[in-house]
């Protein structure tokens, strides 16, 4: 996996994202909070121990506080390419996680140590046919009941395409359809692999969320979730 471009937004990630979210009316830690919710969810679902969890292209840890809320007995391993992410991640949450710099084409942990397995919006940012290897290597460091979750943008929806192709740090971006992703997880050894749409309503409309509950099946949301065991 190459140096980060990431390095370069670290410093100034959080508002660069803010404001290409603001059409939304939500804040960065709306869209994190809902991520770790639902893996809360899914896990649940699951019946998975959730002894471990790696949030894998973790940024600048967005995700530990809700870790720390939704999973307060988990260890978390938040790991990422870039340097300076972390850097920043460490700092804002250095008690609450480990931190793991990813490097080389490998991710160079044992066999078999993570009960859940996350990813949130990492994917678009990796070269697509570099995806099974990647997805091979997040299988091959899962433990044998263990599941995978991923998040990423919804290429059906064109107010998300929009926010995608107006971000400074998405200009590399690719986006790849829920089936594309569940079918390179699936030849990187990942079975039961379903997906759900997520995201229907802006703050504006936020009285209406609890109607997305009935919602997941609909290619319409700004985001999805895509869910896998080994």
């Amino acid at each position: 996996m190459k140096e980060s471009e990431f390095d370069r937004f670290a410093e100034e990630y959080r508002a660069i994202h803010a404001a290409n979210i603001s059409a939304s009316g939500e804040a960065p830690e709306f869209f994190a909070e809902y991520k770790i919710a639902d893996l809360s969810r899914h896990a649940r679902t699951n019946r998975i121990a959730a002894r471990s969890i790696v949030d894998f292209g973790c940024g600048v840890g967005n995700s530990i506080p809700f870790f720390r809320k939704y999973f307060p007995r988990s260890e978390v391993l938040a790991a990422d390419v870039s340097r300076k992410s972390l850097e920043l991640a460490k700092q804002r949450f250095g008690e609450e996680a480990r931190f793991f710099n990813l490097t080389g084409n490998r991710i160079d942990l044992p066999d078999g140590t993570f009960d859940v397995l996350f990813s949130a919006c990492v994917f678009h940012h990796i070269p697509h046919e570099e995806h099974e290897h990647w997805l091979r290597e997040l299988r091959r460091i899962a433990t044998p009941d263990a599941m995978l979750v991923i998040f990423e943008h919804n290429p059906w929806n064109p107010l998300t395409v929009r926010a995608v192709n107006t971000c400074e740090f998405d200009k590399n971006a690719r986006l790849m359809t829920p089936s594309k992703l569940e079918t390179s997880m699936q030849r990187a050894g990942w079975s039961r692999t379903r997906h759900e749409y997520r995201i229907f309503f802006p703050n504006s409309l936020r009285t209406l969320r609890p109607l997305e509950a009935r919602m997941r099946w609909l290619p319409l949301g700004a985001q999805y979730a895509v869910i896998a065991r080994p």
